[in-house]
């Protein structure tokens, strides 16, 4: 039996609460991809951790947030889109 990877602030939540530099939501690789899917960058996040089988955890209390958390799961992201992320995931741990 494997295990479930959680993501907990899997949308940037604790880059925001930093205050130093550009938030998650802000990033030009974010942004590329959303642009190409038509979505918010709250939901190629949440897409990205489901899509590599993790268990993301999201917050809002806001009900169009919740709403929009769940409209993911028809989001397919490419090969290429999710190495991209994984190399922002990168940097920023390295940051």
């Amino acid at each position: 039996m494997g295990h479930l990877t959680q993501a907990w602030s899997p949308i940037g939540g604790m880059t925001r609460y930093r205050g130093n530099g550009p938030t998650s939501f802000e990033d030009q690789t974010i942004g590329a991809i959303e642009a190409e899917h038509s979505r918010t960058p709250a939901q190629i996040m949440l897409a990205w951790h489901l899509q590599e089988g993790r268990s993301a955890i999201p917050k809002s209390v806001t009900p169009s947030r919740i709403a929009e958390n769940f409209d993911v799961f028809d989001i397919k992201l490419t090969a290429e889109q999710v190495v991209a992320l994984y190399k922002l995931d990168m940097r920023r741990r390295l940051a």
